[in-house]
């Protein structure tokens, strides 16, 4: 007991300067100052005039306020723990010091999940994120290897109470999609997804290979965020060709009878959108447009252009590369991710979305956070 009780002091010893770092990247100060001048905002007679500012005001305020009791609620359970853990009486005390072995593990997980949140401050950071992915080498194993990263982000979702609808599909000749779209919504969705984006390559004996051989195949995925509807972004009726056609489910069976999936072009780029999840011809188009915006203004600012027209083709929208991570399913099983190194053996836990560590070791890769 003597030594699991300076283990544990040496734990919490070594989460205190990542504690010091999170309180900075929260900027407790600043933002309790930033707290109190709205909370003065709101008190003014002039304040309730203007309903969509008020809105926003709200919202700001409620993200501040909820950063800040996380982080102060995580502070003092640090002190409480650290003190108790000073005057506890190792020989006698061991069913307390079972529940601070509990404590300090969750305290080290809260701590992880608020130093990850504070990293996302990107201005889309906080949007819903709209997920694709695409088949690439590999044929019906390619096809195959989307409907399982598919999967592996549906359950993800679920672990982070996100809610994931399919907005688009187009099915594998055997199984499987050659791509997929999925509308995630949630917190920090996009700020969490955008790492996911690039080259996945899966490594693994093909079960449609009768002669069982070992097979490589690669998919791509494509994050962008989903844009406010407040975000005004003009974009030319002439530039836009709009298709309908009949919207189909798994095994080629019609959701309705009528028309109601749409596909819209953007001409001067080829960018193509389509959506079927919606049951009227109009929410369809209403999603596809909204998808198209997303896409567009993606594209500007990350290629830093003054306006949409600046954009020239598709070429960089659906540019490949390298892979940013490789499944091993054999010889040997391994999931690594080939920028941050992170590593993990149990393929089964990665593929049922336990893919953190590795967002979270990119998230702290290119911030200033360590």
């Amino acid at each position: 007991m003597p030594l699991e009780l300076e283990n544990l002091k040496y734990f919490l010893g070594e989460l205190r300067p990542k504690l010091e770092n999170l309180r900075q990247a929260v900027d407790v100060e600043g933002s309790s100052e930033k707290l109190r001048e709205l909370e003065k905002e709101i008190s003014s007679e002039e304040f309730w005039k203007d309903r969509e500012n008020s809105t926003e005001v709200f919202e700001k305020l409620k993200k501040i306020k909820k950063k800040l009791e996380n982080y102060i609620e995580l502070e003092n359970e640090f002190k409480d723990l650290s003190e108790l853990a000073e005057f506890c009486d190792d020989e006698k005390d061991v069913t307390i010091f079972e529940e601070m072995k509990k404590t300090a593990k969750d305290i080290s997980e809260k701590l992880e999940s608020q130093t990850v949140a504070a990293l996302l401050n990107g201005e889309h950071d906080l949007n819903n994120a709209i997920l694709s992915l695409h088949a690439g080498a590999g044929g019906t194993e390619a096809q195959d290897w989307v409907e399982m990263l598919f999967r592996m982000y549906l359950r993800w979702s679920e672990k982070n109470k996100m809610k994931a609808t399919m907005l688009d599909f187009t099915e594998g000749e055997e199984t499987g999609f050659k791509s997929v779209s999925v509308l995630v919504k949630g917190e920090n969705a996009y700020g969490l997804l955008k790492s996911e984006a690039g080259v996945h390559r899966l490594v693994r004996v093909s079960p449609f290979d009768s002669s069982g051989r070992r097979h490589t195949s690669f998919a791509a995925a494509e994050v962008i965020p989903e844009i406010d509807d407040k975000i005004e972004l003009v974009i030319s009726p002439d530039d836009l060709r709009t298709d309908v056609f009949r919207a189909s489910g798994a095994g080629g069976q019609h959701v309705n009878k009528t028309s109601s999936a749409v596909r819209i072009t953007h001409i001067p780029t080829g960018i193509v959108v389509t959506c079927q999840n919606e049951r009227s011809q109009i929410q369809n188009k209403e999603t596809a447009m909204k998808t198209l915006k997303s896409k567009l203004l993606e594209i500007k600012e990350r290629e830093k252009l003054e306006k949409i027209e600046d954009i020239k083709g598709i070429q960089k929208e659906i540019a490949w590369g390298s892979q940013i991570r490789s499944y091993t399913f054999m010889p040997y099983t391994l999931v690594k991710d080939h920028r941050t190194n992170t590593e993990v053996g149990n393929v089964s836990a990665v593929m049922n979305g336990e893919i953190d560590c590795f967002i979270n070791s990119y998230l702290k890769m290119i911030s200033a956070i360590a």
